[in-house]
């Protein structure tokens, strides 16, 4: 699986999405015009500064005092170099984030934040990306000491994940306080990506007799169909010509074949219910739901690490199936963004699909 990579061009960077500026209507369109393209912050240092300011003009004011208004010149020329210095610093950056190819709920994962600097002779100095999410508080940053003209940087973060599901990275904030530490000016960056969040899995010992329904047994090495050799024997009328051995083979009048083990893989099926009593899961059952899909998680990697094949089939008739060839993606993933079903979407999707199946009936009759 090859890792999402996610480029925001100078070009066609945007605001992120804000539900008061996104209806419809004339107010939130004017909204959106005027929204500015940079975020002004005062840091505990700026604070002090413009009070400084403030009571130095104040002063030259009150006194007319030349000395004073060269004092109250000089500060203000730094608020204004200190605005346009942000802004270079700021300007023509491309940001790429680099996620996993698969996260774990209780394990740490690496996202990487890779920074391009178009400018062709200024740097950019103190840097700083924040990574945001849909509908978490960001509390994730790269910080860039310095970006040179024409080249890039690249950090990353760490992060444990606490719950599965989908985690929907929406955009980036950048943001420096070059160069006086005076404010913090920042703009937003919008850079969508998804990382699926796999169930926790904890270690099981099986046993040698797992309960639960099973399609196919463990009993002696015999002869049969499978991909395991058994044994080599003459060839006899009637067999496959395809399990020809040739090295042995070296007459006509005595063709060896190779016989084949019987099947012994065990197929292990699953149910985990999530229709819901109520429209809205309680906490209780949304805790005994968790559970339930962190167990058959780890039963599901116990067994495939065993060599069985796995099935597991929800209430809802949803059916996610893996073996030792594909691995434990496909039903970590099913598992990671089972929701949990109400009766009534439940009955609503059983009558969708009782309507679709009438009329497939009668367009064949």
């Amino acid at each position: 699986m090859r890792n999402p990579r996610i480029t925001v061009h100078p070009k066609h960077q945007r605001p992120l999405a804000d539900p008061e500026l996104s209806g419809p209507g004339w107010w939130p369109r004017i909204r959106r015009w005027l929204r500015p393209p940079r975020r002004l912050k005062l840091t505990r240092e700026g604070k002090y500064f413009i009070g400084i300011t403030f009571g130095v003009g104040f002063a030259a004011i009150n006194t007319g005092n030349n000395l004073l208004y060269l004092l109250l010149g000089m500060l203000l020329s730094l608020i204004v170099v200190s605005g346009v210095m942000s802004e270079l610093s700021l300007r023509r950056l491309t940001v790429v984030r680099r996620l996993p190819p698969r996260a774990q709920v209780g394990r740490a994962h690496l996202v990487e934040i890779e920074v391009y600097n178009h400018k062709h002779r200024i740097p950019s100095y103190a840097i700083e990306i924040e990574d945001l999410r849909s509908g978490q508080p960001a509390d994730k940053r790269c910080f860039f000491l310095k970006i040179g003209p024409r080249s890039a940087q690249v950090a990353a973060y760490r992060r444990t994940p606490g719950r599965r599901g989908r985690d929907r990275h929406i955009g980036f904030r950048v943001a420096t306080r070059f160069p006086f530490g005076l404010f913090e000016k920042s703009r937003e960056l919008s850079a969508e990506g998804d990382l699926i969040i796999y169930p926790a899995v904890d270690p099981i010992r099986l046993p040698l007799e797992q309960q639960g329904l099973r399609t196919g047994g463990r009993g002696a090495l015999g002869r049969g169909g499978g991909d395991e050799i058994l044994t080599v024997r003459p060839m006899r009328e009637g067999d496959d010509p395809r399990d020809i051995y040739w090295r042995k083979s070296t007459q006509p009048e005595q063709v060896v074949l190779l016989e084949r083990a019987r099947e012994t893989r065990r197929n292990v099926d699953y149910t985990v219910d999530n229709i819901c009593t109520d429209d809205s899961p309680s906490p209780e059952w949304s805790s005994r739901f968790e559970r339930r899909i962190r167990d058959v998680a780890s039963r599901a990697v116990a067994h495939l690490k065993r060599g069985d094949s796995v099935s597991i089939r929800t209430s809802t008739n949803e059916r996610a199936r893996a073996d030792g060839g594909v691995g434990a993606d496909p039903v970590l993933r099913f598992l990671a963004l089972l929701e949990p079903s109400s009766p009534t979407s439940h009955a609503q999707a059983n009558d969708v699909t009782q309507t679709h199946a009438a009329k497939r009936r009668r367009s064949i009759a």
